[in-house]
């Protein structure tokens, strides 16, 4: 196994948007269509595609699952999809049309058994979607805060069988400000399983820095503004953890 990218297609009213810090006041548009946006992706080189739906995040239900499945029915990449999943029923649609895996966010936090059962269930095709806020536990969008410490929330589906946290630390998060190392390392090591670092990626250093962290149990990084601003291409990245 080796370090993965996930460029990051985060959709909002069927366009390819970013959000700064979970904003979602302060949105720039990058692209409309969230489809052509993974092809391009795909296209050079990107094992994986990291799609979220915003609209679903806020409403609580599917809103742009037919771009997330298209992309998952015609492209030789992976997709996980992340945002308004709340039922199983919606774990269910994705993963039969053909979605690699599915990111359970605020339900992990509102709802830790049905959570459990899930992982349980779907093993390696639910990976868990942990966002803090100065160590703490946000929800809904990042619209609040709990006072679950991020951490714990970590070895607490660790020990159930989750295999995969995406860790999103929302500080750094649309910042380009280089990530939160210390956090990412420290859900990695405190869970002992595979991270996928989230937030704040803004240089090919950033990425050097977290696949240093490898063997600590940091498997990955997404990667979004960086890319729509030019910062590095996917084929660059790719290299970079190649190197």
């Amino acid at each position: 196994m080796a370090f993965t990218i996930y460029p990051a297609i985060d959709m909002r009213g069927g366009k390819c948007v970013r959000l700064l810090q979970g904003d979602y006041q302060k949105e720039t548009v990058y692209g409309d269509s969230p489809f052509e946006m993974a092809q391009q992706f795909a296209n050079s080189g990107a094992a994986w595609i990291h799609m979220v739906d915003l609209d679903g995040a806020k409403d609580g239900q599917r809103v742009n699952d037919k771009f997330v499945i298209q992309a998952a029915q015609n492209l030789d990449a992976k997709v996980q999809i992340g945002g308004g999943i709340r039922t199983e029923a919606d774990i269910v649609h994705y993963l039969d049309r053909g979605v690699e895996r599915v990111i359970i966010g605020s339900i992990a936090v509102s709802n830790p058994e049905f959570a459990i059962e899930m992982i349980r269930k779907y093993g390696s095709h639910i990976a868990v979607g942990i966002d803090a806020k100065n160590g703490y536990v946000a929800t809904h969008g990042w619209l609040t805060t709990s006072e679950l410490k991020a951490v714990d929330l970590g070895k607490r589906f660790a020990d159930a069988g989750a295999e995969t946290f995406i860790f999103t630390d929302i500080a750094t998060d649309g910042m380009l400000s280089g990530p939160n190392v210390a956090a990412i390392k420290q859900m990695a090591v405190e869970t002992g399983k595979s991270v996928i670092a989230s937030g704040g990626v803004s240089s090919l250093e950033d990425l050097t820095v977290l696949q240093a962290l490898f063997e600590k149990g940091v498997t990955g990084a997404i990667v979004g503004k960086a890319l729509y601003e030019g910062r590095f291409t996917v084929s660059e990245a790719l290299k970079e953890v190649k190197a």
